[in-house]
């Protein structure tokens, strides 16, 4: 697995998470508040898109996890 398919698999996960812990009709709520981690991954993603600048993708190349094509 490249880094490209697994920033896609973290945000997609800490998106569902958030909302499933952020969202009243989920049975998994605990607060709205959970649903600024959202905005900040979703602010993450669409930043990056245009620095080409992710600190997931510094740590997991750090960690040994080859390249995107």
């Amino acid at each position: 697995m490249n880094t490209n398919r697994m920033i896609r698999m973290f945000a997609g996960a800490f998106i569902l998470v958030s909302l499933a812990l952020g969202v009243p009709e989920s049975p998994f709520f605990v607060t709205k508040n959970f649903l600024w981690f959202t905005a900040f991954v979703g602010f993450n993603l669409l930043q990056s898109s245009f620095t080409q600048f992710c600190p997931l993708e510094m740590i997991l190349k750090r960690l040994g996890v080859r390249p995107g094509c």
